[in-house]
């Protein structure tokens, strides 16, 4: 194992592992700690009190950032006719029917969203094992299969994005990037805490946020008050 770097070492003596922070002293705190050479993502990590093995505890859902995420999102359309048409004028990078389920049927995954019309999802349905690991396969939970295509790409672009609890009851969610301004991160990340509480299943008892941490890309995270 290596390591760590100097400049991680440094952003440790800075945080207390202890202690809990408000989401905005944390953010503050943050701002200050020793940073790479890029702009890092701001993240959310969450460990929730639900059992993954249990469908009625899948927690999933989706919400759009007041600020967006700070990064350019490629977005894919699955679509033909005059969705086609649409998809272009609204900004979509990729755009396509058959063809581009043929393409990315032989490997081609150069996007970060997928959005497809109803009418398509039968033959999507054989990039299951494609999409699906990278978290890209359409869904109509997460208004990305839908006739409205123009609503789908501006949300994206606006800066939507997708949750849902992984295999060991997690879930990490980008909120911004570190250059962002202090204001702008809290509205963002106030905005996901809010959204992942509204999604708690019914059938949770107890605690529903076991433990919430934020952290920038390459620094140590600070524990937030719950």
């Amino acid at each position: 194992m290596r390591p760590p770097s100097k400049r991680y070492s440094e952003s440790l003596k800075q945080v207390d592992k202890e202690k809990e922070f408000k989401l905005k002293d944390a953010i503050a705190l943050i701002k200050t700690l020793p940073k790479p050479k890029f702009d890092e993502s701001v993240d959310l990590h969450f460990h929730l009190n639900v059992d993954p093995k249990k469908s009625d505890q899948l927690v999933r859902g989706t919400v759009v950032l007041p600020h967006g995420t700070g990064k350019k999102v490629r977005v894919a359309v699955f679509c033909k006719g005059e969705h086609e048409t649409i998809a272009k004028e609204k900004g979509a990078d990729i755009v396509g029917g058959t063809e581009l389920i043929d393409k990315v049927a032989g490997g081609y995954t150069d996007f970060d969203c997928a959005i497809a019309t109803p009418e398509m999802m039968r033959d999507l349905s054989k990039l299951g094992k494609v999409l699906g690991p990278r978290g890209l396969m359409p869904s109509p939970k997460a208004g990305t299969v839908t006739n409205d295509i123009a609503k789908a790409i501006d949300d994206v672009i606006k800066g939507k994005v997708e949750f849902r609890t992984d295999k060991q009851s997690g879930m990490h969610l980008s909120v911004g990037k570190i250059s962002f301004s202090d204001d702008k991160i809290l509205e963002n990340a106030s905005r996901v805490i809010e959204a992942v509480n509204e999604a708690k299943p019914a059938g949770v008892k107890g605690k529903f946020i076991k433990s919430l941490f934020i952290a920038t890309s390459m620094n140590p995270g600070l524990k937030l008050e719950s």
